[in-house]
């Protein structure tokens, strides 16, 4: 079986199309991949290293307000269904998979005029525009949250929940607290802004580590992301926070094992992207969100109110965002054994953990003519 896999931009939709891959790799006894993204995007760091066949599609996503630059990125759209089609052309897959961001456009369209079956896998409560349009070409949409299929062709869609990584099923092991210079037996809070961090809550974490410093019943986990870590360590430091004398503070740029990582997680302090949300439902984590407010259409907002209604998470806006507030959510969180119970079986019937499963039966079926 033949595929082209295409998603790109962030992590979020990198690593579900690896997970699918990866699933795949298993079902199928002769799986050939072509990944196709962007130069730009993480994705041509994350896939050539992975050691999957990568090709690029020059194009950019459009500027949401009016901008005369809107129409050299739409000439180089059309461009880019152009390069998409011979790139299709040549490798004549099976299947077309998109995972998101907006390389999957030129992709998926590409498939749809020569007639090659495709699926679209979107991830948030409410889809993106790419997304839109693509349901209408595409064969099949499997989606991440329940709440999304009344945006596509009820024909066409099916409720999967969101893939995840194998590594974040693995139960915790000896050495994981080890691993992060961290201690067995504390209650552990692992915070991360997603794979570029996030400025707001790393600014507010400046103060919250600072009140947390030295306790022996709570340690910290911090990913700031690469861009931020010298800013938000001088930050520390001028806070008067010494990381080393606390003992229960880590602060690192990136985390490269986080499923390691949530294996310790008592509580998450989290963006409310996909993924991410996917992963700490799956190891049931009870989660304080602060949903990115730029994120298209508003989804991170409306993933994280998914995960609030359900019991399995506090949302706090990031135009509220505090050092006082975080402080008061987590030590109710902490003062509160039951609630945090609650939380965590809240969030672990929220996770799907068959889904990269289910998404590639799809995908086979498709490869078999089973639109």
């Amino acid at each position: 079986m033949k595929i082209i896999v295409s998603g790109g931009g962030t992590g979020g939709h990198i690593y579900p199309a690896l997970t699918l891959i990866r699933t795949l790799e298993k079902k199928v006894s002769r799986l050939e991949v072509l990944y196709v993204g962007t130069h730009a995007g993480l994705e041509a760091d994350i896939i050539p290293k992975e050691g999957i066949p990568f090709e690029t599609v020059d194009l950019q996503g459009f500027k949401r307000s009016f901008s005369p630059e809107n129409f050299l990125r739409a000439a180089r759209a059309v461009k880019g269904v152009g390069r998409a089609m011979g790139i299709v052309r040549r490798f004549r897959p099976d299947v077309v998979i998109g995972t998101g961001g907006y390389v999957c456009g030129p992709v998926l369209m590409a498939a749809a005029l020569l007639g090659i079956p495709s699926l679209i896998q979107e991830q948030n409560v409410i889809p993106g525009i790419t997304n839109k349009i693509l349901s209408r070409f595409v064969d099949r949409i499997a989606t991440g949250y329940q709440e999304a299929n009344a945006h596509f062709p009820a024909a066409k869609v099916m409720f999967t929940g969101n893939p995840i990584r194998a590594e974040v099923l693995e139960p915790r092991q000896e050495g994981d607290y080890e691993a992060f210079g961290l201690m067995p037996g504390r209650k552990t809070i692992l915070v991360s802004g997603g794979s570029r961090g996030a400025r707001s809550i790393n600014r507010a974490m400046v103060n919250v580590l600072k009140h947390y410093a030295g306790r022996r019943d709570v340690q910290f986990l911090h990913a700031t992301g690469r861009g931020e870590y010298e800013d938000i360590m001088n930050r520390i430091r001028a806070a008067g926070v010494d990381l080393e004398a606390a003992c229960n503070l880590q602060v690192v740029p990136y985390l490269y094992n986080m499923p390691q990582a949530m294996s310790i997680a008592d509580i998450a302090v989290f963006r409310a992207g996909a993924t991410g949300l996917a992963e700490l439902t799956a190891k049931g984590i009870p989660a304080i969100l602060i949903p990115y407010p730029y994120a298209a259409e508003n989804h991170q907002e409306y993933n994280a109110r998914a995960v609030e209604r359900a019991g399995a998470a506090k949302v706090i806006l990031n135009k509220d965002i505090s050092p006082e507030l975080l402080i008061e959510n987590i030590d109710s969180l902490l003062a509160d054994k039951s609630a945090l119970r609650k939380m965590s079986a809240a969030s672990k019937l929220l996770g799907r953990p068959l889904a990269a499963d289910a998404i590639a039966e799809m995908i086979v079926e498709l490869a078999r003519g089973g639109r």
